[in-house]
């Protein structure tokens, strides 16, 4: 069984960065795709961005596309996600996954799942 432990939430002002950190427990087949997802108050959950293994293939929801990064250290079984230009619409309880290919944008793709960080930001 995977477990994700997320870090790095917080309070920052709109036009700031901030960086979310997940370490999974374990690397299996099931961990492949390792993603972020976000959801704010009375709002479906939804996908932020999502990389393979092999680091070389990364999707991002329009949303964040040119402002958030996503990486990966397959060593210490990490993704960091770099936030910048932050947005008062970003702020959300963000969401460590992982899953088995394909590495998509989608809820239903991931088996994982962390308790979340809070990310805050004011205008």
């Amino acid at each position: 069984q995977v477990q994700l432990v997320e870090s790095g939430g917080g309070l920052v002002q709109a036009g700031g960065s901030l960086r979310l950190s997940c370490a999974a427990s374990i690397y299996t087949p099931d961990s492949v795709c390792m993603a972020w997802f976000r959801q704010a108050p009375g709002k479906e959950r939804e996908a932020v961005a999502t990389i393979y293994r092999g680091g070389i293939s990364t999707l991002y929801a329009d949303s964040v596309k040119g402002r958030f990064t996503l990486s990966r250290d397959n060593a210490k079984n990490t993704v960091t996600l770099q936030m910048s230009k932050l947005k008062p619409e970003d702020a959300a309880m963000y969401y460590c996954a992982a899953g088995p290919m394909p590495c998509y944008l989608s809820v239903a793709l991931y088996k994982h799942w962390g308790q979340g960080t809070q990310v805050t930001v004011s205008s």
